[in-house]
């Protein structure tokens, strides 16, 4: 829907080769790793890429509006607008983070699957 001002194009603005090949790549890194997470299986290894896309999101998208550059929002410029604009990336940003140092919680799958996988090779 909408890729014009969506995905492939918001990826085509900003100037990022083959924007189609690398939207797609992106949108099935952020679907694939975010069910990992909910999922709660392998929390760290799904961290490391969520936080690598959001790292280069506010590089690519959000810095710019720091020098009134931002291709993909006109107009806007300074501190306020870098801020405003860049809430939901710095906030997925210290989630992945979060995750990444402290893994998966104790009733995860990751959990759960590690605790299994102790028992069986721990000798009776």
């Amino acid at each position: 829907m909408r890729t014009d001002s969506l995905g492939t194009g918001r990826f085509d603005k900003v100037g990022i080769p083959a924007p189609a090949f690398f939207a797609t790549l992106d949108g099935v890194f952020e679907i694939g790793c975010g069910l990992l997470i909910l999922a709660g299986l392998p929390i760290r290894l799904a961290a490391v890429p969520m936080v690598i896309d959001m790292i280069c999101a506010l590089a690519i998208t959000k810095l710019p509006l720091l020098w009134g550059h931002g291709a993909l929002f006109k107009g806007e410029t300074g501190w306020w607008d870098f801020a405003h604009e860049s809430r939901v990336e710095v906030a997925q940003l210290c989630g992945g983070v979060f995750l990444l140092i402290v893994g998966a919680g104790r009733y995860s799958l990751d959990a759960r699957l590690q605790h299994r996988l102790t028992a069986e090779a721990t000798p009776h």
